[in-house]
């Protein structure tokens, strides 16, 4: 099952999600100690024994706005409330926040459950001058530091031939789910233009016995 991890208030009389990005001032780090200790992992250890029973995984895709963004923070939920938790690897989040999601691939060896194929471009010059935390509209493409884009739109073909095997690699070889959220093409021609970049991509057969070493 793939879900977000959510985030809790600052304190149990907060109504609203209040993300915390830097340890300073101290009060952010109690409220984090709060939303960890006090709601997340009860609520997650709960939820992932219930799966657990039931034969199913839990996919955390990482995402800014949430508790769980990274890699540090999917395996420290992960070795709270055990291994049901893994992670659904989108790597168009983690561009965005300077995250090499290959990088990442490889520190969630053993705990990645899905993933998704879907990429993100990098607006060089408005990110130099307002960084990578954006809230204006998606469709306000030009003028956001990035954008969700369909595969290969985003980074080339030699990104996603060393992430697929790289993936390969860590042992996850299974699904690439597309996702479509391109604001400059319909659904239908950003599922097709995905579908044929990654054909070209994919691994398909196994590799066998190697007979040079």
């Amino acid at each position: 099952m793939i879900l977000f991890s959510g985030c809790p208030g600052g304190g149990p009389k907060d109504t609203q999600p209040n993300w915390v990005t830097c340890p300073w001032p101290p009060d952010f780090l109690e409220v984090l100690d709060y939303q960890w200790n006090g709601v997340a992992i009860p609520f997650w250890t709960q939820e992932a024994k219930f799966a657990r029973d039931h034969g199913v995984k839990l996919a955390f895709e990482a995402h800014p706005g949430f508790i769980v963004y990274n890699p540090e923070t999917i395996l420290k939920l992960r070795k709270a409330c055990g291994n049901t938790i893994g992670a659904n690897l989108d790597p168009s989040h983690f561009f965005w926040q300077g995250i090499d999601p290959i990088a990442a691939a490889r520190a969630l060896q053993g705990a990645i459950h899905y993933v998704h194929a879907k990429d993100t471009r990098v607006d060089v010059i408005n990110t130099k001058v307002n960084g990578t935390l954006d809230t204006k509209n998606y469709g306000d493409v030009l003028s956001r530091s990035w954008v969700f884009r369909t595969c290969g739109y985003g980074h080339d073909e030699i990104w996603w031939n060393n992430f697929v095997s790289t993936l390969k690699l860590c042992g996850y070889d299974h699904v690439l789910s597309i996702e479509h959220e391109d604001s400059l093409m319909t659904p239908k021609e950003g599922l097709e233009k995905a579908i044929t970049f990654l054909q070209r991509v994919v691994i398909r057969e196994k590799s066998g016995k190697a007979t040079w070493f």
